[in-house]
């Protein structure tokens, strides 16, 4: 799908719109919280500097040209006019410093997700297609230290230095999903929120879980990584559908 004509005359004009239609669609999924969490997209080679979204702004009101860029390795970041929120400078700069491959990093406190966040136990058994998809995928961070400073920034990132685990369960916190590309990491996203929903309501039945064999979870996880532009369809149909509603987050 193409972008509207980039009327800001603003760089990586493409990714601001995909950035803030992720912001729009997770806000409709009731999957943000107030003016709280951050999406973030690195626009140069090392990965640390970034788009990400502006300080105390609603998901359902971003606009491509609202989106701010960081540079993680400015310590004078928060002194300047239009600093972004301090836990999101220590939780994505860090991440963006210490992991070069997570090109876009979206931290959600999503419902279902925050829920699996709060157990004893934060693993996620793949019991059905949605969360076999994560399975051997998954990091867990059972460290929780307060907000997302950049201490706490730069611990959650080593816990990403796999380039297979693209999901981090944040004990007591939410969730953190990396990935190349805005598509695919919100789809990510959508998919963990799905799979840790249906986790939840099972627990919920008091009944026996039917948990897959390590064999089939594997193979059904490497197929659906593999399978074709599943990501990129995703997020055109979210584009398109906003674009017909006449929304204004591409400009």
């Amino acid at each position: 799908m193409t972008a509207p004509q980039n009327l800001a005359n603003l760089d990586f004009w493409q990714e601001r719109v995909d950035l803030a239609a992720a912001f729009r669609w997770t806000a409709r999924l009731n999957m943000h919280e107030a003016v709280a969490n951050h999406f973030s997209l690195a626009i140069n080679d090392d990965g640390t500097k970034f788009l990400m979204n502006p300080n105390q702004m609603h998901f359902q009101r971003i606009k491509a040209s609202d989106l701010i860029v960081v540079d993680a390795n400015d310590p004078d970041t928060l002194n300047r006019p239009g600093a972004p929120d301090p836990t999101a400078w220590g939780l994505h700069g860090g991440l963006h410093r210490h992991c070069p491959h997570a090109r876009c990093a979206i931290h959600v406190h999503s419902p279902y997700a925050t829920v699996l966040a709060s157990l004893k136990d934060k693993r996620l058994p793949p019991i059905d297609q949605n969360c076999a998809t994560f399975y051997n995928r998954i990091a867990i961070d059972e460290e929780y230290g307060g907000l997302a400073f950049e201490e706490e920034g730069a611990r959650c990132a080593q816990l990403l230095v796999d380039p297979k685990v693209k999901t981090l369960v944040m004990g007591n916190h939410g969730v953190m999903v990396i990935g190349d590309t805005v598509a695919e990491t919100f789809n990510r996203m959508f998919y963990f929120e799905r799979a840790t929903q249906t986790y939840i309501m099972a627990l919920q039945t008091g009944q026996p879980l039917d948990v897959l064999s390590d064999e089939v979870a594997e193979k059904t996880a490497q197929e659906l990584e593999a399978y074709p532009e599943q990501d990129l369809r995703h997020l055109a149909e979210l584009k398109a559908i906003l674009d017909e509603e006449g929304a204004n987050y591409a400009s």
